[in-house]
Formats: C-alpha cells, sequence, structure tokens
C-alpha cells in the first residue's frame, strides 16, 4: 500500500473527524472509500465519452456542454 499525503481544509478534516468518532471507522477508511468512488465515476465517464464520438473531454469540456444554451431556453409568462 502506498502512503500519501495531503493537506485538508480545516472543514474536511473536521468532517472526517466527526465521521471517526461516530462511526468507528478511521480517516483513512473513509477517504480511500471517497477517492475510489470519485476515480471509478471519472473513469466511467470519460469511458461513456469516449464510446460516443471517439474524443475524450476535460471535466471543463463537459461541464460546459451540460450547461444549457441561451438560446434553448424560453421565457414563458404565466
Amino acid at each position: 500500500m502506498t502512503v500519501l499525503t495531503i493537506n485538508l481544509p480545516k472543514k474536511l478534516e473536521k468532517q472526517l473527524e466527526h465521521l471517526e468518532k461516530t462511526t468507528g471507522k478511521s480517516k483513512e477508511f473513509f477517504c480511500q472509500e471517497a477517492l475510489t468512488q470519485y476515480l471509478e465515476d471519472l473513469e466511467d465517464l470519460y469511458m461513456a465519452l469516449k464510446v460516443k464520438d471517439k474524443k475524450l473531454y476535460t471535466t471543463e469540456e463537459l461541464l460546459n456542454s451540460l450547461k444549457p444554451k441561451k438560446d434553448s431556453v424560453k421565457r414563458v409568462n404565466v
């Protein structure tokens, strides 16, 4: 197993400490679980995009593509 050192914002540190005390599971457990889930989701996303049109997108490009186009939003007065 590899050791990874990261700097966390105080809010995340407090959340991890709370989970550790509440559940009895280690902060390392929650970090591993969160990172594993995030990487699996990211891999799934990239695979779906690759299959879609054989092009890989950056996260920023993907998020921009999901925003509604200004022309596609119509206002209706009620």
